[in-house]
């Protein structure tokens, strides 16, 4: 699967534009001393039909280099081209341009654009490098594999790496006192723990094989990205797909597209502030309306607060507009149909989804975004985590407002544990599949599961 393009590529892409159509303004300019109208409807194709272009090629990524990226931009520039001009022949309308314009313009926008994504370029793989090396690592192993990683991670100096660990209890030997040894695979999670480890290798020799799985698992429940560097010098493989740390093979085992690029993650939370920003302004008089009545219907605050397990398992206090009377809540128990602790506008404004309007101000201050998984209750948390496997790997990215499975028909109560792993599953999913497109048809869709008889 491609990468989804991030605020990387999209910031040059748009640099790449901005000059193209400088250049054809400049062009109409010097020609006639304005940019005539069918000139301008050429400047507005060319921004469109770029963009499946440009992003089907990958034409600005960000890990390769600057001749690929050049090669890339001739090969994105040309199709372009031809397809303006194809649409002007099928349109009857190339009479009508300028051919002294549109030639030069073509000819001096591949070097334009050349020109002006070097800087950004190396800005971009700047900016991640810095971002990798804030990241604490470790190698679980201390073989030839495990020794060799680690003094490539060095050599390029992309990443924080703490040290190595023992997948067994063999002292460390000559070869190995160069490297630091931190500890045992016993004391795995301790370690993680103790030194602030944000991502695991497990680089284990062939016959330890049958380790890398039970080691996963136990992982499941810490914030950390685990990393497979399978030992393959004496497989032949065919066909074969895998990624590449310090020039060595290695298998992201759970890693998504979200976690995986800081700039997607920028992008979203970018997003996610001004869309809640915007949303708070517009629906202020319908906050102010509603906060009166909750507040006029029972006595009790108006925000119900409660804390929840937020991004990498941290706790925040989530905002709802209170629905209940007050009540003994230190045993924590999900809503049902008929409740008694409802109030009369509490049930309305849990009907409609009313109550979560204060979690825009979640999103506005971090803690939470508007699509992703929903927080559950701290002891639903711990409760769950025992009993589905992968359960607290939700808390890989920020939970949401709205989420996959809300749109899937999983919304209200999870009575069953099969609900909940249904809804755990399309969690995972969305995690794994996540695009600025995909959080886009969510929030479309999320208005239609509005009407689900799921929620009380």
């Amino acid at each position: 699967m491609k990468p989804t393009p991030g605020l990387t590529f999209w910031a040059q892409w748009a640099i790449a534009m901005a000059v193209l159509l400088g250049l054809l303004t400049l062009l109409g300019e010097i020609k006639w001393g304005e940019l005539q109208s069918n000139h301008r409807m050429l400047a507005v194709l060319t921004v469109f039909c770029s963009v499946p272009i440009y992003t089907y090629l990958r034409v600005f990524d960000r890990r390769q280099g600057y001749f690929t990226v050049i090669r890339r931009i001739t090969t994105a520039w040309s199709i372009l081209l031809a397809s303006l001009a194809f649409l002007a022949f099928a349109t009857k309308t190339s009479e009508s341009f300028s051919r002294e314009v549109v030639l030069t313009w073509a000819v001096l926008g591949w070097p334009a654009q050349c020109l002006a994504f070097i800087p950004l370029h190396g800005f971009a793989r700047r900016y991640h490098s810095q971002k990798r090396r804030q990241h604490k690592s470790l190698i679980l192993g201390t073989g030839h594999l495990a020794r060799r990683l680690a003094s490539r991670l060095r050599r390029q100096g992309t990443e924080n790496l703490v040290g190595l660990v023992h997948h067994d209890d063999t002292p460390p030997g000559p070869e190995q006192s160069r490297y630091l040894i931190l500890g045992g695979a016993v004391q795995l999670r301790t370690l993680i723990q103790q030194h602030g480890i944000k991502k695991v290798y497990i680089a284990l020799p062939a016959e330890e094989m049958g380790n890398i799985e039970s080691v996963y698992i136990d992982l499941m429940d810490i914030q950390v990205d685990v990393i497979w560097v399978p030992d393959f010098s004496t497989m032949v493989l065919l066909n074969h797909s895998v990624s590449e740390v310090a020039g060595i093979p290695a298998i992201h085992l759970n890693e998504s597209p979200l976690t995986a690029n800081p700039s997607a993650a920028l992008l979203k939370a970018t997003l996610d502030r001004t869309l809640a920003l915007l949303a708070i302004v517009a629906l202020s008089p319908l906050l102010l309306v509603v906060a009166a009545a909750v507040k006029l219907s029972s006595p009790g605050p108006v925000l119900f607060k409660q804390p929840r397990h937020g991004f990498n398992g941290e706790v925040f206090q989530m905002w709802k507009f209170r629905s209940m009377r007050p009540h003994d809540d230190t045993v924590v128990k999900q809503a049902t149909r008929h409740d008694p602790r409802i109030t009369p506008v509490g049930r309305f404004i849990r009907r409609t989804s009313i109550d979560e309007l204060p979690q825009l101000f979640n999103v506005l201050m971090g803690d939470m975004s508007l699509v992703g998984p929903r927080p559950h209750a701290v002891q639903h948390n711990d409760y769950y985590s025992e009993k589905i496997q992968a359960y607290m790997n939700r808390h890989r990215i920020k939970p949401g407002i709205t989420g996959y499975a809300q749109i899937n028909g999983l919304r209200g109560e999870t009575d069953t544990l099969d609900k909940m792993e249904r809804r755990v599953k399309l969690d995972l999913e969305y995690i794994n599949s996540w695009s600025l497109w995909l959080d886009i048809k969510i929030l479309l869709k999320t208005p239609l599961a509005l009407f689900s008889r799921n929620a009380y």
